[in-house]
């Protein structure tokens, strides 16, 4: 089960959601998902480890607070009974609590309470840990990313400019992405790089693919050739993307359970009005 909580006013030209997953299991049962592309994730675990992996890559136990930066590839993870807080960090969030480029952590998740830029939130993992009220915990992970603001980076208009930009489904090139921005290409490419963490012609795959697969989540029994993207060619085109973004076909990501993606889409569309974090428009 997830349940989704909105950030505060202060928080969301930031943060996209907070968010709740609980996973009851028997001893030496576990459940599996894959999450989707995403922006960066900061998560607290607390009971069963979660083994967790990025694109082919073999899962491996997760510490407890699993920094996960921008992904343009499938993460896999397997639960046990366990309990796993989140909040999604969006590209402007990144610039300003996070002192590296995002590229240095695209496709990648460290241990959050070991890793310099993130251990100014080390302490979450026990105050959540100690805290059993559901709604204090929300609270909890708000006001401590709210107290960061203080000394924290200027806000770059430029970010939030160009995330707004990438959400648009109408934009089509990195061409229309750099005269939405007034810069140049090159200019572009560095900025994608250090704040969405992928240069932007593979942002703008992204995009298409995820409004796609966000239809398809929302009402599965849809034939892929009905969710496509109008700025997909044809349906050869989105299966090479699906391939690419989730290390599968779509018939194969079609024919296995989601127990907690699944439920979840629906769950976040309802809170943040996008079925995945990928879609979610940042803040005016």
């Amino acid at each position: 089960m997830t349940r989704f909580f909105p950030v505060s006013e202060a928080l969301r030209a930031y943060a996209s959601i907070i968010y709740l997953t609980e996973v009851a299991a028997p001893p030496g049962v576990r459940i599996d998902d894959y999450l989707h592309p995403e922006w960066a994730n900061m998560r607290f675990v607390e009971g069963d480890a979660m083994h967790v992996a990025i694109g082919g890559n073999t899962p491996e136990p997760a510490p407890p607070f699993i920094a996960t930066g921008p992904t343009s590839k499938a993460g896999y993870f397997s639960a046990g009974n366990m309990r796993a807080w989140g909040i999604g960090i969006l590209p402007m969030g990144w610039a300003k609590f996070f002192a590296l480029p995002a590229e240095d952590m695209a496709d990648r998740f460290v241990d959050g309470a070991k890793h310099p830029a993130f251990a100014a939130l080390a302490p979450l993992v026990e105050k959540l840990r100690r805290t059993n009220d559901i709604e204090a915990a929300a609270r909890a992970i708000d006001d401590h990313f709210a107290a960061l603001l203080d000394g924290a980076p200027r806000d770059d208009p430029t970010i939030l400019a160009a995330h707004s930009a990438l959400v648009d489904a109408d934009l089509a090139s990195v061409a229309d992405l750099a005269e939405k921005l007034g810069l140049s290409e090159r200019s572009v490419e560095r900025l994608c790089r250090r704040a969405f963490g992928f240069p932007p012609k593979l942002l703008l795959r992204r995009q298409r693919f995820l409004r796609s697969l966000a239809r398809f989540m929302l009402d599965p029994s849809t034939a892929w050739i009905d969710t496509l993207d109008y700025q997909y060619y044809d349906q050869a085109q989105f299966t090479r993307d699906f391939q690419r973004f989730m290390g599968m076909s779509p018939r194969a990501y079609a024919a296995r359970p989601k127990p907690i993606l699944g439920a979840a889409a629906f769950a976040r569309a309802a809170a943040a009005d996008a079925a995945v974090q990928g879609l979610h428009r940042p803040a005016n």
